[in-house]
């Protein structure tokens, strides 16, 4: 395999087990906010933020862990005939539902764009621009620059209503480095059906 190509599987593989290993944590998070709902139902007012907090937090844990466990082969995974495969075969089915499933990460990462362009109060049918001119306006005003553009910022419906585009955030930003994962993963199963093994490169 060429060096930049094992020097792009390092990093990604490096970035998604750092951060794969630090979302997991987000357990221990998702373990208190519960606690304290039910603390606050037991023996206070409840209170109103802890649901969707504990919501938020395990769409975080959930999307900020999936390239790290894909690294690892921690998916789940239909073993009645793969398991029995050759490593090549193994290889050669994984290219072909790595296209599948990074085909199908690009219509979510543009649908979380296009949701989150929403969600800061833009209601065009070009989030991608919008976010363009979203960055050149906080390169050339800054704050101020930025707060001319954005729009009525979404809500949940619920009592607390928090506003929406941090989560959404979060969505785009696991969906991103899945992509990136998916890459990663891609070549190292081109490399395996050319008798190549890319090995252990954390």
């Amino acid at each position: 395999m060429p060096r930049a190509i094992l020097a792009y599987i390092r990093v990604i593989d490096r970035l998604n087990r750092g951060i794969g290993r630090l979302a997991m944590y987000l357990l221990f998070a998702l373990m208190g906010v519960l606690l304290w709902s039910s603390v606050s139902k037991t023996f206070f007012d409840p209170a109103l933020w802890t649901l969707e907090t504990a919501q938020f937090v395990m769409v975080a844990y959930y999307v900020l862990g999936g390239p790290y466990s894909m690294q690892i082969g921690a998916h789940v995974r239909m073993d009645l005939f793969y398991g029995d495969w050759s490593l090549r075969r193994k290889a050669a089915v994984d290219v072909v539902t790595m296209l599948f499933l990074m085909f199908y990460l690009g219509v979510l990462l543009y649908g979380g764009i296009s949701s989150a362009a929403y969600a800061l109060g833009y209601f065009g049918t070009e989030p991608l621009v919008f976010f363009r001119d979203l960055a050149l306006a906080f390169v050339t005003g800054g704050a101020e620059g930025v707060s001319g553009l954005l729009g009525h910022m979404e809500r949940s419906s619920s009592v607390w209503r928090p506003v929406l585009w941090p989560v959404k955030a979060v969505m785009i930003l696991g969906v991103t480095l899945m992509l990136l994962q998916c890459l990663a993963e891609l070549f190292k199963d081109i490399a395996r059906l050319r008798g190549e093994e890319v090995g252990d490169v954390l």
